[in-house]
């Protein structure tokens, strides 16, 4: 009723009623046939075929932007549906995440794994790559996974730049395939990796992971055994490198962000420190680390690693 309505009021002999000046569209809606019209009821009755005429020109154009209306509306509902469904399988995702449910986590994510939002891909990098990790998972599924997971989180990292755990992930995922492709191409990978673990710190400088990782980075290129070095020159004329006093300043920075947020920052942290020969601090923070709560199969394994570390410091003494 509602398109009759306008239609009626839109028409040429509707508009005998109020006689006034209009401007008529082709069909096509272009814009400059315009033209100034007054039609008398008398005047389109006098000619069928001119009526005609005129009531084709001048209904489709607005039939077709009611139809487009219909569509674009629709277009809207579509597009609204699929963000609220996206974050729905998000927030279950990370539900999932928190609750420590793997498995039931891949398996909920892989069945969009032909999404192009970089939030889904993301989040399935990272769960095929904690999948790889079980003690459970074989070693040539092991390998298959983490090649997934390198694919997702490239194609997030395509679909967002501007997405700083699409580039932690990207960094991680990359570090892991190179444990199957040599010294050669670990240690070239190293660049890339350090990249964008930085830039992932650049886009969201609160998040404590990233800075975390880009600690892991930097204590593994400054405690590189004498022979990868060797090697690392040989290959390289800049090899990476790093020390332990930056290592430091990215485990205390990611601390100072968010608080006790991972076991391995605080066993790090007494293992950087031991590295420098301070056993003080050393200790302060093996401690942290083997009084965390255990939530996780890594934490145990980091409790009982801080307790040798500690258990260690009293032999000696």
């Amino acid at each position: 009723m509602a398109l009759a309505a306008r239609l009626w009021h839109f028409l040429p002999w509707a508009r005998a009623v109020f006689p006034g000046p209009w401007l008529s569209r082709g069909v096509a809606g272009s814009r400059g046939l315009c033209c100034t019209w007054r039609l008398r009821g008398s005047e389109v009755m006098g000619n069928l075929g001119s009526f005609k005429r005129s009531f084709l020109f001048s209904a489709l154009p607005y039939l077709g932007f009611e139809t487009f209306q219909v569509f674009s509306q629709a277009a809207l509902v579509h597009a609204t549906a699929k963000v609220v469904r996206v974050e729905e399988i998000l927030e279950q995702a990370d539900y999932l995440y928190e609750s420590g449910e793997t498995e039931k986590l891949y398996q909920l994510l892989t069945q969009y794994k032909e999404s192009e939002d970089a939030e889904l891909l993301w989040r399935l990098a990272r769960a095929s790559r904690d999948i790889a990790q079980l003690s459970g998972t074989s070693e040539e599924e092991k390998k298959l996974l983490v090649y997934e997971a390198l694919e997702y989180a490239k194609r997030a990292l395509e679909k967002n730049e501007s997405s700083f755990a699409a580039h932690k992930w990207y960094a991680i995922c990359i570090s892991d395939v190179g444990d199957y492709e040599g010294i050669k191409a670990k240690i070239a990978n190293a660049y890339i990796i350090k990249e964008h673990f930085e830039k992932a710190i650049e886009l969201n400088p609160k998040d404590a992971t990233s800075i975390h990782l880009m600690g892991i980075w930097c204590y593994t290129f400054a405690e590189m055994p004498w022979y990868q070095r060797r090697i690392a020159k040989m290959l390289f004329a800049t090899p990476p490198s790093s020390t332990y006093e930056e290592a430091l300043g990215y485990f205390h920075r990611a601390e100072q962000v968010d608080p006790n947020f991972y076991s391995k920052n605080l066993l790090l942290l007494g293992k950087t420190y031991l590295k420098l020969h301070n056993k003080k601090l050393a200790a302060f923070w093996l401690m942290k680390a083997k009084d965390y709560p255990a939530h996780t199969e890594e934490d145990k394994q980091i409790q009982t690693e801080a307790a040798q570390l500690l258990t260690g410091f009293s032999d000696k003494n």
